[in-house]
């Protein structure tokens, strides 16, 4: 029997994120305060007492939910015994510093460094992203090969749901297509842009440089990660797979099945919302699912 951490990406985010944490808690006010220090602006005050567009800003919206998800690891002090964990897109950042991969100072760099390049990257090439409800996942992968624009998958969530990314005429010939395929919903996001496509591309490359003058350690446990859907614990990896991540799908499902084949029974989710609770209950109703936020 294992417990796995799981942290939630963008898109979990809501006003007043944290703010129950940064009142009970010395350690958590003291972290917070060390964010708005790094970051050359009031985190805080966005995250406790901002508006919803506020936080739908990149650039805001990944280091809240980063800090939101890593504070609240920290909090439970000798709680917190890992046997794995793992991320959605952004999570995988918390999931490296809760597992001491990457120190909290580093990884709050990396992820602003990374909104950054990926707001700048939507701003250059305007795109977005679509969420597709009981297709399987071969026919979404069939359909995304058939359009002449850029439309790959880019979420694999559960089965039964998968996010492609792509061009603004792209997505939306393949809503169409999904639709007259049998897809119960084909419902264009309000995201900034087609995150996990090839359209991240410069993105990526200015990430790079930053993940590779970062030093990463090895984690006190595997960290699933969302190229590979293994387990791993090699500094050098890690790395490599996070500068993929930008460009390439996170495959949630497969990652949460390996993490179960590898006996995880109980998964704890880390940070705002409840997303990966019940994406986790989709792919395997056995297992123990709950939350902390």
């Amino acid at each position: 029997m294992k417990k796995a951490y799981v942290f939630p990406g963008q898109g979990a985010q809501f006003v007043g994120m944290g703010k129950d944490l940064y009142e009970t808690s010395a350690l958590a006010k003291e972290m917070f305060e060390k964010a708005n220090e790094i970051l050359g602006f009031r985190i805080t005050d966005l995250m406790f007492a901002g508006t919803d567009e506020d936080l739908k800003q990149t650039k805001v919206t990944q280091p809240a939910i980063f800090l939101h998800s890593v504070i609240l690891a920290k909090t439970l002090g000798e709680e917190f015994k890992p046997d794995m964990t793992a991320g959605h897109s952004l999570g995988e950042f918390s999931a490296l510093v809760a597992a001491g991969a990457l120190s909290f100072e580093d990884g709050l760099k990396l992820v602003y460094a990374r909104a950054l390049a990926m707001q700048k990257a939507c701003e250059a090439n305007p795109s977005t992203m679509a969420a597709i409800i009981a297709l399987p996942d071969e026919k979404v992968e069939e359909i995304c090969e058939s359009i002449d624009d850029v439309v790959v998958p880019a979420n694999y969530n559960c089965p039964g749901q998968i996010v492609i990314s792509g061009t603004m005429s792209g997505i939306e010939k393949a809503c169409e297509l999904m639709k007259e395929a049998g897809a119960k919903r084909a419902l264009p996001l309000k995201v900034g842009g087609a995150f996990h496509s090839p359209l991240m591309e410069p993105a990526r490359v200015e990430l790079s440089e930053a993940i590779e003058s970062t030093d990463f350690s090895t984690p006190v446990c595997p960290v699933y990660q969302n190229v590979t859907t293994k387990g791993e614990t090699d500094p050098e990896t890690i790395k490599k797979n996070l500068v993929a991540q930008l460009t390439s799908p996170v495959k949630w499902t497969q990652s949460v099945q390996n993490m179960i084949d590898d006996g995880a029974t109980e998964f704890v989710e880390l940070g705002p919302g409840s997303v990966l609770q019940g994406l986790i209950s989709k792919i395997d109703k056995s297992v123990t699912v709950s939350g902390k936020q």
